[in-house]
This record gives C-alpha cells, structure tokens and sequence, in this order.
C-alpha cells in the first residue's frame, strides 16, 4: 500500500507541468509550420498549371515546368556548376578538416589558440564580409574575371571561395568526434608493431566515419546553396545555380524556378537520408 501511494504521488502532475507541457508543444508546432510549410508549398506549386509561380490560385496538376526547366539549357548548365562546385568544395573540405581537427585534437604547439581562432574565423565571421574580402583578394591576384571557357577552369575561384568557408565546419564536426576515441586503442595497436599509418587507417578513420559523413553532409549542404560569396567571387563567364535562380526572380517567379528549386531539395533530402543511414550503420557497428 505504502508503495502504491508513492507512486502515485510520483504519477501526480502538478498543473503548471501541464501547461509546460503544452507550452512546449506549442513552440514545436509553430517552429514546424514556420520551417516547413513554405518548403511544402513551393513543392506543392511547382506542379501547378499556372504562368506564374507565385500565383496561390491552383489551376490543376501538370508536370510541364519540370519539362520546360530540365530543357532549360541555362539553368542545367547552372547547376551542374553548382553540383561540380560543391563535390570538389566538400572533398578538399573534408581532407583539409580531418587534418586540422587532427591537429587541433593531438599536440601542443605555440599559439595554438590563436590558430584555433583562425580557423573557426570563417564560421563566426559575416558572410557577406567573406564575400568582399576573397573578392578583394582574387581581384588582387588577377583571378578575379576569370574569362576561361574551359570547364571547369572557370569554376575555379568559386571552388576555393567555397572550400574557405566550408572545411572550418568539417572540422569542427570532425573534431568533436575525435573526443570519444579512446587513445588506449592506438596505444595498444602501436605496441602490437602497427605504423602511425595502420593505426590511422585501421582504427582512427572506421571511428571518424560518421564525423566525416556529417561533415562531408554539412559542406556539400553550404557549397549548395551558397549565394553571397559565389555573387562576389564569380567571373563572368560563371553562373551556378542559386545566382540564376535569382536573376530569374528579380523578373518574376515561374513555375519553372519552383520546379527547379523542388529538385534541389530533394536532391538535399536524398544525400541526408543516405548520411543519416551511413552514420547509423556505422553506430551499430560500434
């Protein structure tokens, strides 16, 4: 009896717990709707027979802007640029970032914080200064107005632009993986006669998997979608896709951006899904 009216004491909520509960939520449910509502519309009317992208009447289901935007010479060119960027950003990234978090993880060097913060200057600095300071620079330079035809030598400015901003992420993440390895297993390997290399290849890197998959994740995420920096840093033979996209709506929005924009995202929704899984598989396996 006396165990049966401690728990339900326990069981017991008092009313500003309710309201908490509610209240929480409530918070959850409008930062939903707040994020994902204008994602589920735009996908909604980019099927909608309309001329124009912005009109909320809906006019009846057709699939002829998806058409009319993948024979979009333009904007296919644009984002195979956009793709072909950010691959090669998010691969240098995270080579430069499994280093550097490395680096930062393992030894003890003079001015280690102040390395530290130039590394993570990139994440906390504004985007827009960035973009005006490598554009600065590439003008410095003489690579700024880069007027190659050659693909992808036009491609190149942006590609190291993007990589500036993006491999600071890679290794942030990275890094904050490295702090659950257990050195014990490296020590270990070393004495059983390993090289530094095997005990890399073999121990450190299976257990960096999932940092690296959030980080190749995360820059394939920022080079994607990349507006500012790219504006500053392209030449004018160079356009990527979310510089089109908004030459295209400073006219008017179409169906056609709708359609294309629909892609990206699930392009974005396919590449998480497969990060999330690797990085799950990789969770069980420990």
């Amino acid at each position: 009896m006396a165990m049966d009216k401690v728990k339900r004491h326990r069981n017991k909520r008092k009313p500003f717990e309710y309201s908490r509960k509610w209240s929480l939520r409530s918070v959850f449910l409008m930062a939903t709707v707040f994020l994902y509502v204008p994602i589920v519309v735009l996908i909604l009317f980019s099927f909608n027979n309309s001329r124009r992208g912005g009109n909320v009447i809906w006019k009846g289901f057709t699939t002829k802007y998806y058409d009319k935007a993948f024979h979009n010479e333009d904007l296919m060119l644009a984002f195979g640029n956009t793709l072909t960027i950010a691959v090669i950003a998010t691969i240098v990234s995270v080579i430069l970032g499994t280093f550097t978090a490395i680096l930062l993880w393992r030894f003890r060097f003079p001015l280690k914080p102040l390395f530290e913060g130039l590394v993570s200057l990139p994440i906390v600095i504004p985007e827009i200064c960035m973009g005006v300071s490598l554009a600065l620079f590439f003008t410095k330079m003489g690579w700024l107005g880069n007027t190659s035809d050659v693909w992808p030598f036009n491609l190149v400015n942006i590609i190291i632009a993007h990589i500036t901003f993006c491999f600071p992420f890679a290794a942030m993440v990275i890094r904050t993986r490295l702090q659950s390895f257990n050195r014990e297993m490296e020590e270990a390997a070393l004495d059983l006669g390993a090289t530094e290399f095997q005990v890399f290849k073999d121990i450190l890197l299976p257990h960096l998997k999932p940092g690296l998959v959030a980080g190749a994740l995360l820059s394939f995420t920022l080079s994607l979608d990349d507006f500012i920096v790219t504006f500053f840093t392209s030449g004018p033979n160079t356009v990527t896709f979310p510089v089109k996209i908004y030459s295209m709506v400073r006219f008017s929005v179409t169906p056609e951006i709708n359609a294309a924009s629909t892609v990206l995202i699930l392009l974005t929704l396919v590449l998480t899904f497969f990060a999330l899984r690797v990085q799950r598989n990789s969770d069980v396996v420990e």
